[in-house]
């Protein structure tokens, strides 16, 4: 018995991966080949990804946007748990990635509730609140370039409706958190995401330690 959250050692972690994990053969595929590119340190954790699923069956989303994309796993994750008339639309920036996320998206059968847009993110979701989507997102997942986290919150609390979720990851940032002078501007930014997190009379809000740690925000 504990008071406090387990530090997972590697057998305990696989202990938690071989009683509940169900990802599918090519979501593993997927994750397999994703861990051979440069960038492997990107993908999110498959205990995460489920966890997302379960999400968006819980509040029953239907539409969703998610920034940072790569190679399209927690894409996957997400679309496979909407109805077939669902939409998501992925914010990313052009990379050789790009092609692999659509190639599994086309052999899940998800091709048709994805949309893939290829510019700033901030950009693009300054044109999904002029295209009529302030406030009808259900669920937002944010999980992109670290310093402009804080933009990116207040862009989602004008696209996500009342009740809907915004997630945000490597909120933990690898304990990097901790540091008391930082350097990084990454780093500073998730310090001053989480800060204003904690403060903020428009969400309900629990920092979860899951994968690199996921901020679930639910708005007011």
């Amino acid at each position: 018995m504990t008071t406090q959250t387990l530090n997972l050692d590697a057998d305990l972690y696989q202990y938690l991966l071989d009683v509940s994990l169900r990802e599918t053969p090519l979501l593993k595929r997927l994750r397999d080949e994703t861990a051979l590119l440069t960038h492997s340190r990107w993908q999110i954790a498959p205990e995460q990804g489920q966890f997302m699923t379960l999400l968006v069956q819980l509040i029953g989303a239907r539409r969703i946007v998610e920034v940072g994309t790569f190679t399209g796993y927690s894409a996957i994750c997400m679309a496979q748990a909407m109805p077939s008339d669902g939409r998501l639309i992925c914010c990313d920036i052009p990379g050789d990635y790009n092609a692999t996320a659509k190639r599994y998206w086309a052999e899940a059968g998800l091709a048709e509730r994805i949309e893939l847009r290829l510019a700033p993110a901030l950009q693009t979701l300054e044109a999904l609140a002029a295209e009529g989507l302030a406030g009808r997102i259900d669920l937002l997942f944010i999980d992109a370039d670290k310093a402009n986290y804080p933009a990116y919150l207040e862009h989602a609390l004008r696209l996500v409706r009342q009740g809907g979720l915004i997630l945000f990851d490597n909120t933990l940032w690898s304990g990097r958190v901790l540091e008391l002078c930082p350097e990084s501007a990454d780093t500073r930014a998730i310090q001053a995401l989480n800060l204003a997190l904690r403060d903020d009379p428009r969400i309900d809000l629990s920092l979860l330690p899951l994968g690199d740690g996921l901020s679930l925000c639910r708005k007011r």
